[in-house]
């Protein structure tokens, strides 16, 4: 069981009294949006991370690009192998290179449907990033580390630091 304390959220959309309620919890709320870039430190990390859009799960990814940082790390969110199904290779090569790169490192579970909720919640997955399964991606895939900055992107789901709220950004929870 993790610690309220030790369990950071963030979203751009939270109002002034959600974040209230928040912290009355006990919950520790991250004070600026960064975009998904998280890093993980030394600790192994959830992010809770339903409905996000791409970008922010390559900013994560991009953050955390080491394979000893991705091993301490599960995503609940978005399938991969979804968007590498529905995304043209070209498109998730160019502008989410990151979750592109790591497909063949990711272990990824299925959540199961909610009959009730079968458009909502039909896409949502666990991923994790197991060590052995890492180390055997080349080396080259290591070398590419520029930050992402979504140029020639068409779909950006991502809500920018200068920008206000409306969208979803991970929360994240260290044990």
């Amino acid at each position: 069981q993790v610690p309220p304390g030790r369990c950071s959220l963030f979203d751009p959309a939270f109002s002034a009294q959600e974040a209230a309620a928040l912290g009355q919890l006990g919950l520790r709320l991250l004070p600026d949006n960064e975009e998904g870039k998280h890093g993980v430190g030394g600790a192994a990390t959830l992010f809770y991370m339903v409905h996000c859009g791409k970008a922010l799960y390559n900013n994560l990814l991009w953050r955390n690009w080491s394979a000893g940082a991705l091993s301490r790390m599960v995503i609940v969110g978005n399938s991969f192998r979804g968007m590498e199904e529905r995304v043209l290779s070209r498109i998730l090569e160019r502008d989410y290179c990151y979750i592109a790169k790591v497909l063949k490192g990711t272990e990824e579970v299925a959540l199961p449907a909610h009959p009730r909720y079968l458009d909502t919640f039909n896409d949502t997955s666990v991923h994790w990033f197991p060590l052995e399964k890492l180390k055997e991606l080349s080396p080259e895939v290591w070398d590419f580390v520029e930050e992402p900055t979504y140029q020639e992107c068409d779909d950006l789901e991502i809500i920018r630091k200068e920008e206000g709220a409306s969208r979803h950004s991970p929360a994240a929870a260290e044990s």
